[in-house]
């Protein structure tokens, strides 16, 4: 089965043989992984040897995205979060739990953010400290100029929280061009082509506030540098998952031996590349222009056909060899596949055919989306 979503992603035969050891997580063999794959995540990030940390944290993204918005943010602290889509209002629903203030600018979610728009709000406002922004918004596929955005914020005094996870090892990031980044957040199940149960966050050492501001001992960032100081860098406060991380240090041998992340993006355009072509060429809709698509995921407007239904489509492309995401995630329906993890355009193109017989199959005859279609 191939996995077209934006994680967990299609994964190599080496990296999921990993999972089958038994390991120690606190055995010396083991902390020299840990310590091996902290300083690469941080070289990958441009973080520098001196300003800038890796810290695992056990769990999916938004538990890295909690742990930096606990971190580096006050209590009551206020933070500007572009509505670029699901995973912006994720993030102002975890500072709200964390007893911070999201502060919400209306943007168009089917176009990356204008720089001035960001500026001009912080501008307006001086008690927001903060901008969250989301790199790669994986309920649209729109991918965000981080490099435009920073200068602008940086012009203002601000710091950012940067939502990474579906980013990081495929778009450009150095964060010693980037000295407004507070933290950047990103998972092993990505772009890096691991397998989940970890997060990892890229954090400026003097950005952190005490331990136990967080008011979250296992969210509590500083707490867990200090902890990697105390140890050196190779063990944990609790318990990790031993065996995702062994794997990882797997995917990201593979991730080197690929040419690193100039050629994971080149892949994945080339993936996307074939997936459009291939769903116009079957008659369905992408929802985004070319100019403003991703290549992290690509939703496709629902055909309006009577006889479509997403859960059996679902159910025709999983007998084909393929699985997508069952689920809406825009205002109009669309399906949405992925475009990362062990996959090729010949992937994609194959995925096509299977998308145009599971129509057929389905009795899908018009495949233009209708506005009125309904959930």
């Amino acid at each position: 089965m191939i996995l077209l979503i934006p994680g967990p992603v299609t994964t190599r035969a080496e990296v999921r043989a990993e999972m089958a050891r038994d390991i120690a997580p606190w055995d010396d063999d083991f902390r020299v992984v840990s310590r091996r794959i902290r300083q690469r995540v941080r070289e990958l990030a441009g973080g520098g040897v001196e300003t800038h940390t890796a810290l695992p944290l056990q769990g999916c993204g938004h538990f890295g995205t909690e742990a930096a918005l606990r971190s580096v943010l006050p209590p009551g602290g206020r933070i500007l979060i572009p509505d670029t889509g699901s995973y912006a209002e994720r993030m102002a629903k975890l500072a709200t739990a964390a007893g911070r203030t999201p502060v919400m600018l209306k943007v168009d979610r089917n176009r990356a953010v204008p720089p001035h728009r960001i500026a001009d709000a912080l501008a307006a406002d001086e008690s927001l400290t903060h901008a969250g922004l989301v790199y790669s918004e994986t309920s649209t596929g729109v991918i965000q100029n981080i490099q435009e955005i920073g200068r602008a914020i940086r012009a203002t005094g601000r710091r950012v929280v940067l939502d990474a996870v579906s980013a990081f090892g495929a778009l450009p990031l150095n964060l010693m061009d980037h000295p407004e980044i507070d933290t950047a957040i990103f998972t092993t199940n990505k772009c890096l082509e691991g397998l989940p149960g970890m997060c990892f966050i890229v954090v400026q050492n003097n950005r952190l506030l005490p331990a136990g501001t967080a008011a979250s001992w296992s969210f509590d960032l500083a707490d867990i540098y200090e902890h990697s100081i105390r140890t050196e860098g190779g063990a944990f406060r609790f318990t990790p998952a031993a065996q995702v991380i062994q794997a990882f240090d797997t995917a990201l041998n593979f991730f080197d031996a690929e040419g690193g992340q100039p050629a994971r993006l080149t892949r994945y355009n080339a993936n996307r590349d074939a997936l459009r072509a291939g769903m116009i060429r079957i008659g369905l809709t992408p929802c985004l222009d070319a100019a403003d698509q991703g290549p992290i995921v690509m939703n496709i407007h629902a055909p309006g056909d009577p006889a479509w239904s997403l859960p059996n489509f679902v159910t025709e492309l999983k007998s084909r060899g393929f699985t997508i995401s069952n689920f809406y995630d825009t205002e109009e329906p669309s399906f949405r596949v992925g475009c990362i993890g062990h996959i090729t355009p010949d992937d994609m193109t194959r995925f096509s055919v299977a998308a145009d017989q599971s129509l057929t199959a389905m009795g899908v005859v018009q495949r233009t989306p209708q506005a009125t279609h309904s959930l």
